[in-house]
């Protein structure tokens, strides 16, 4: 199993109604969750683990995990409230206004980390999970126990979102010490004031530098290709990054590279492969509006 570890929420997306009114809608989201959600999709063996609400939000984020065969037996649950992310939409590029203080998700413990056991193959870290605490320690501590199996980060870090820049930055740079896979844009990497380089020499296998129209590298110790993105017309970029993340991560499960030997031993042509699996997957969810990842059916 593939264990995403971070947020899930519900996204207040932008809709008008019949007469005219701006209003908002909810939707099941969050940038970790909608990982889970597209590995279940593309046939991957996905789990997720985060902290749920027994809420009515909670209760629409568990029924979404089901519906896409993703194992959510891991989450603690709680009576706290379902964290909401209102999102408003300029040139189809999204910004986000969270409602989070005190929530489920957020307020998951390191007592309530739960045991992985030997199914769980390779973990998935990201998102807004790794600013907020005490979830963030939680999920630090988490990656610090990986022991053999594969650890993906995604920080996709949003600068206004940081309110302890310190204690941020040193938790990720663990975190990212650790990590098998790393995926980065170069405005991740201008904010943590690093680059492939320095992460591959550190310890990472795979550095995935994303390069929006262009596509994204694929850079090793071995070299570096680049796949290039598929042309479509973009509805919105909700989910976008967060659907290629698991189709890379689907792309080595299928081909049999989920494990940290073979995954530091793997040819670049095979990690492009992995690769082009999560660009064709994130160009159909840009296609339509909202976190809606494709099954294997369609692409």
């Amino acid at each position: 199993m593939i264990l995403c570890c971070g947020e899930a929420l519900i996204d207040m997306l932008p809709r008008e109604t019949g007469t005219g009114e701006q209003a908002f809608a909810p939707y099941a989201g969050g940038a970790v969750f909608n990982t889970a959600i597209a590995l279940g999709r593309l046939g991957a063996p996905s789990g997720y683990l985060g902290g749920l609400s027994q809420d009515l939000f909670g209760q629409i984020l568990a029924e979404a995990l089901a519906a896409s065969q993703v194992d959510y037996s891991l989450c603690p649950r709680s009576s706290r409230p379902t964290t909401l992310a209102f999102v408003t939409l300029t040139n189809g590029q999204a910004q986000y206004a969270f409602y989070d203080e005190n929530t489920a998700g957020r307020m998951l413990s390191e007592p309530e980390l739960p045991d992985l056991g030997l199914g769980t193959e390779a973990l998935f870290f990201g998102g807004i999970s790794l600013v907020s605490e005490p979830q963030a320690n939680s999920y630090a501590t988490l990656c610090a126990g990986a022991g053999d199996r594969v650890v993906m980060i995604d920080p996709n870090i949003r600068p206004g979102f940081i309110t302890d820049e310190t204690a941020y930055r040193a938790r990720l740079a663990r975190m990212l010490s650790r990590a098998d896979i790393v995926k980065l844009s170069d405005e991740d990497m201008d904010w943590l004031g690093t680059d492939p380089g320095t992460l591959l020499r550190e310890g990472t296998a795979v550095v995935l530098v994303t390069r929006g129209a262009e596509g994204v590298d694929v850079v090793t110790r071995e070299g570096e290709t680049r796949v290039p993105a598929r042309k479509v017309e973009v509805v919105d970029t909700v989910g976008a990054g967060d659907t290629f993340n698991a189709g890379f991560l689907a792309g080595l499960h299928r081909a049999g590279l989920l494990t940290r030997p073979a995954l530091a031993a793997a040819w670049g042509t095979d990690l492009a492969k992995a690769a082009d699996l999560g660009v064709r997957a994130a160009a159909v969810t840009v296609s339509r509006a909202g976190a809606n990842p494709p099954c294997e059916a369609e692409l």
